[in-house]
């Protein structure tokens, strides 16, 4: 029984813990363990009420002679880090703005209406259906950065009113389960670029050969799914256009008839009602469809060149079981501060501060980039902010230089 307690935790917090005596008990800050506290702290906001929760997954108590840092942990970082915490709980960076978030999703809302009396007011002829298309795809685009602060419970200070407006967001303006962003990304937060953790690199190896070390590992192993050396020309095809329509699009139905999410499937079911309530009248069921897919095609080239800019160049290896901090650092990297960045990146160019702390309101990241800035000058560890188009080129360029690495292990060694 401790031994499976100990697997659960580790899922919970996405940490490795001892695997300890049964019997004994484990004196750490809430009865968490001491490797998995910096994610416990990072993904909840009320962390009182978690605690109720880990009583049954206490598992025993470490004896003197064992070590309470492994070493492939960086004890000084992680000390340096949790009183950056606390300051920053200290300068309020914790709380959110709630006129942005309302103000951000009144321009969602506005976005959508304007799609619908585009066609509504100038008819359907090409270039007020290609207008629609592309106000549509930015409604959506921006709905997906709304859903993420709600997912990451950033918006309000109780779970509820968080996973509320989630629902809401997701489901009814987007057509997609809460359930399934949760299971999908609190994976990635937990363990980014560590492959068969990360579930953002699961495309490695059946499409893509992702990081130096994994594409060498795969060559040596004289493995060949897909031409990888060409990859950094086909993921022009099968990545940013196909992800969504052609993926995402099917899966979430897939996913929520398997795991019963019958709340989420409701919530659906009112986005697809919507659009056909307010569509089909102007366009025909063919017209819409049409509509449709050419909104999640546009909107899934926006979504894959920002989500993949922060952490595909970056370092992708098996998990090494690094601390927190370290994890989150060689994973990511920032898009350099601009009006225009944060909207279209819905503050994700600051990646780096986002997985640091996720829970943090997006509007606050530019406060704390500063300090962490400092933490990583301290330590010898690269922070890394580039122009925007120099980020979406170095997804290209990263893709390039794993395939060769690939060829070459697979070709000579």
């Amino acid at each position: 029984m401790a031994g499976r307690r100990s697997w659960r935790l580790v899922q919970i917090c996405g940490a490795t813990v001892h695997r300890l005596r049964p019997g004994s008990r484990l004196r750490v800050p809430g009865k968490v363990p001491r490797k998995a506290w910096d994610p416990f702290v990072a993904f909840h906001i009320n962390k009182g009420l978690v605690r109720k929760y880990m009583n049954s997954l206490l598992i025993g108590e470490l004896s003197p002679e064992q070590p309470s840092f492994e070493p492939t942990k960086n004890k000084e970082l992680i000390y340096e880090f949790r009183e950056l915490q606390a300051t920053v709980e200290r300068m309020g960076l914790m709380k959110a703005n709630h006129v942005f978030f309302l103000l951000y999703l009144l321009h969602i809302l506005l976005l959508d209406v304007a799609a619908w009396l585009t066609l509504w007011v100038f008819g359907t002829s090409f270039v007020p259906f290609l207008l629609c298309a592309v106000l549509l795809s930015t409604a959506q685009a921006q709905a997906g950065w709304l859903q993420h602060d709600f997912g990451h419970l950033s918006v309000f200070s109780t779970s509820t009113w968080n996973h509320l407006l989630h629902h809401f967001v997701i489901g009814h303006l987007k057509g997609a389960p809460a359930s399934w962003w949760n299971h999908l990304h609190f994976q990635h937060h937990a363990k980014p670029n560590c492959f068969r953790k990360d579930p953002d690199i699961n495309m490695h190896p059946f499409f893509f050969a992702l990081g130096k070390i994994l594409s060498v590992e795969l060559g040596k192993q004289k493995k060949k799914y897909m031409p990888y050396n060409h990859q950094h020309k086909y993921f022009f095809l099968i990545g940013p256009p196909a992800l969504l329509p052609l993926y995402f699009q099917w899966y979430i139905f897939y996913f929520v008839f398997q795991r019963k999410k019958w709340v989420d499937l409701a919530w659906m079911i009112s986005f697809y009602a919507r659009i056909s309530l307010t569509y089909v009248p102007l366009l025909g069921l063919k017209g819409l469809l049409g509509l449709f897919f050419m909104v999640r095609f546009l909107e899934s080239n926006w979504f894959v060149w920002v989500t993949q800019m922060n952490h595909i160049p970056m370092h992708i290896d098996h998990d090494r079981n690094m601390d927190w901090v370290s994890t989150q650092l060689q994973a990511t990297c920032n898009v350099h501060k601009s009006a225009f960045n944060d909207w279209f990146s819905g503050h994700l160019n600051f990646q780096i501060e986002h997985h640091l702390f996720p829970v943090m309101p997006r509007h606050n990241y530019h406060k704390v980039a500063p300090l962490v800035q400092s933490l990583c000058a301290k330590h010898g560890i690269e922070y890394q902010s580039k122009p925007l188009f120099s980020a979406f080129a170095d997804i290209v360029y990263s893709l390039k230089e794993s395939g060769q690495l690939w060829l070459d292990a697979y070709l000579h060694q």
